[in-house]
């Protein structure tokens, strides 16, 4: 199959890359620089020069391809404003792809963030949350996956707060980088809420699961990790980095403050169940083990 990848530099989208290479696919990805370019040629793919604002190299991009998964986002959390513009973006590209594959029955993917259900941990089957600060996303997601009616073949793959790799990304990642600028590694609350994780190279497994074999309008979960408390999490960074281990209020992490503080465990049973998904890589604490001082 040949894919078009949206986000196919970043730290996901580079282990989806070599995911869906390793499993005989092709891949052209969206690139919007030079160095993005040789970073996926590098990789054995071939790259088309754009961002996602450019809606038309999108368009075609999608209608050239086979199937279509999507995973870039802009990641600016630095204000409410920001946040709010790399939504907005996301969106109308995420809008022009399923427009140019109504019809196709081409799988396109798309990735979300996992629910958070209070009192549980929440499956495939919870609706996503469309309220807060990144509530537009989820909005948008589902609006995707109603395409499924209309000749393509949409699923979601639902990440998990933390998606790492050799220590780093996600919002352990945040909470790391913080920690490097503040001298203290910081969590909200009492720090007893809980944070599903992943490793990137299983996340891109499913991914891969999800384009060739996912049915049309469905969901899954890419945990392996249900849900580290956020304490634990700090206390590993904080050991690394040398550095005091200390509560801090939320709103001291900006427009994800709120977010920061939810307990969100997630499960996935129903997706190791139906499509075979079984993580091999190891945990977030574990890998957290691996941040240099």
């Amino acid at each position: 199959m040949q894919v078009f990848v949206t986000g196919a530099t970043g730290n996901i989208g580079s282990a989806v890359v070599a995911e869906l290479l390793a499993h005989d696919h092709t891949v052209t990805g969206l690139a919007r620089s030079d160095a993005s370019v040789s970073k996926l040629r590098a990789a054995g793919a071939d790259a088309v020069r754009g961002g996602l604002a450019d809606l038309d190299v999108i368009r075609a991009a999608a209608r050239a391809a086979d199937g279509v998964i999507h995973l870039a986002f802009s990641n600016d959390f630095s204000s409410p404003e920001a946040l709010a513009a790399g939504v907005a973006e996301e969106t109308a590209a995420i809008a022009a792809i399923g427009e140019a594959l109504i019809g196709s029955d081409k799988p396109f993917v798309v990735c979300s963030g996992t629910p958070w259900i209070p009192g549980r941990a929440s499956t495939e089957s919870d609706p996503l949350p469309t309220e807060g600060p990144v509530g537009g996303r989820a909005v948008t997601v589902t609006r995707t996956l109603e395409l499924a009616s209309q000749g393509v073949r949409t699923s979601a793959v639902r990440l998990p707060r933390t998606v790492h790799q050799n220590g780093d990304g996600g919002f352990a990642g945040i909470l790391t980088q913080i920690a490097r600028q503040r001298g203290v590694s910081g969590y909200p609350g009492d720090g007893t809420q809980r944070w599903p994780a992943v490793h990137s190279a299983d996340a891109a497994s499913l991914f891969r699961l999800a384009l060739e074999k996912a049915p049309a309008g469905t969901s899954w979960h890419a945990v392996t990790d249900e849900g580290d408390q956020v304490r634990d999490i700090a206390t590993v960074i904080g050991r690394r980095l040398g550095l005091p281990v200390e509560a801090v209020p939320a709103e001291s992490y900006g427009p994800v403050g709120a977010i920061f503080a939810m307990d969100q465990p997630s499960t996935s049973t129903h997706t190791r169940e139906t499509l075979g998904w079984e993580p091999t890589h190891g945990t977030l604490l574990a890998d957290l083990e691996l941040i240099q001082p």
